[in-house]
């Protein structure tokens, strides 16, 4: 299949551009908003992003099981669309702190359905048309998601000092609404279930869980290094504000064409050889980091880190779909409620990394590592000598 002359896919990217830019444009001011325009106090600000998390994990498990059950997966999108431009719109009028919380804890978790729906929407429109290429399909997917990371914030943080919050929610709730009109219009419905182009035998529970846990260690080690960035660079390394934006834009971009070459490795080569890989990768990464006495020096292993992020949350995701072939919105939640989770565990980890130095998060990202590693092993060894669809058999 071509995936650029697809009369679907082409409009696929459209809706993840859309949701993804929206998205950037607005997640990372959350707690700004909160602070600044709502005033509300720490635990205040603490309990909603709990909450929403929490929420998010729970009513994207159950929607991820109903797609995979019926043939609802571009309803899904559409409704997912629309909820977070209900969602943002009223952010953008309303400065109650109960209401806005009312809002995270239904709208906002209704919309967190829409990444790993998306996912398992190109996975799912390349296996109809009766290709191997699922994996290539998800990673150029992904790969829109790290274009949205390099325009959002940057214009989100412009849209803030022009038009402020009740701008940026606006512009924002304008992106989901495009998304939810061009799903509409251009997208059919598949059905619930995916086509058997490969073994479709799932994995026993033990060893979806058991892949999970390992996400979340590598995850949240990740993770934690992207908080303590920006106080790394301005408090340890003395650089700027400016320096910190411009090591993470620099990895967001590196990632762009990262992302589509892994996602073409792994038509060949096993998803959970390249997630070890990646796993390996980190553990260079965090001990450059350890290193590192001057902004330019992080800036350089940036691409490790790209290499990073291209092979466990690329590859990543078509390594859970593997685990149940047969339910991709199941496994692409699955995959996605790791990465909340993975947010959820670092905040902590956060705070033990300020008692200790900031350098230290890198020293305590390199032990959570080493611990995902063996349990990707160990999830490795579970899988040997039985059919998984996670193997490429051709492209």
């Amino acid at each position: 299949m071509d995936l650029a002359g697809s009369r679907t896919f082409v409009p696929l990217l459209a809706v993840s551009l859309l949701t993804g830019v929206g998205y950037a444009l607005a997640g990372p001011f959350l707690s700004a908003f909160l602070i600044k325009d709502v005033a509300a106090g720490p635990v205040a600000v603490g309990g909603f992003l709990l909450s929403g998390s929490v929420a998010a994990l729970v009513v994207g498990t159950v929607i991820g099981r109903l797609s995979d059950a019926r043939a609802v997966r571009r309803e899904v999108i559409v409704w997912g669309s629309v909820a977070a431009t209900a969602a943002y719109g009223l952010f953008a009028v309303t400065r109650d702190y109960w209401l806005l919380l009312a809002v995270s804890l239904t709208l906002v978790a209704v919309s967190s359905s829409l990444a790993p729906q998306t996912f398992a929407y190109a996975r799912q429109v390349v296996e109809r048309s009766g290709s191997t290429k699922g994996p290539l399909a998800v990673s150029v997917v992904r790969t829109v998601v790290s274009v949205s990371w390099v325009v959002g914030p940057p214009v989100g943080a412009l849209l803030i000092d022009t038009r402020g919050f009740a701008g940026l929610f606006a512009v924002a709730a304008g992106l989901y609404l495009a998304a939810a009109l061009v799903t509409f219009a251009s997208l059919p419905e598949l059905g619930g279930g995916s086509v058997p182009v490969v073994s479709r035998d799932g994995s026993p529970r033990r060893v979806l869980v058991s892949a999970a846990v390992a996400f979340v260690l590598l995850q949240s080690a990740d993770v934690l290094g992207l908080l303590v960035m920006p106080l790394y660079v301005t408090d340890v390394l003395h650089g700027t504000t400016s320096d910190a934006g411009l090591v993470m834009g620099l990895c967001a971009a590196l990632e762009i064409p990262l992302m589509p070459a892994f996602g073409a490795l792994a038509l060949r080569i096993d998803h959970g050889v390249l997630v070890l890989a990646g796993g390996v990768v980190a553990l260079l990464y965090y001990a450059a980091l350890l290193l590192t006495t001057a902004t330019w020096q992080v800036a350089a292993v940036q691409v490790l880190h790209a290499i990073v992020i291209s092979a466990v949350m690329g590859v990543g995701i078509s390594y859970f779909q593997g685990l149940a072939p047969d339910r991709p919105g199941y496994a692409t939640t699955l995959y996605t409620n790791t990465l909340t989770i993975s947010a959820m565990v670092s905040g902590p980890l956060l705070g033990v990394a300020q008692a200790m130095g900031y350098r230290s998060a890198f020293a305590i990202a390199s032990v959570l590592t080493v611990f995902g590693l063996a349990l990707l092993l160990v999830t490795g060894r579970a899988r040997r000598g039985a059919p998984d669809a996670s193997r490429p058999t051709g492209s």
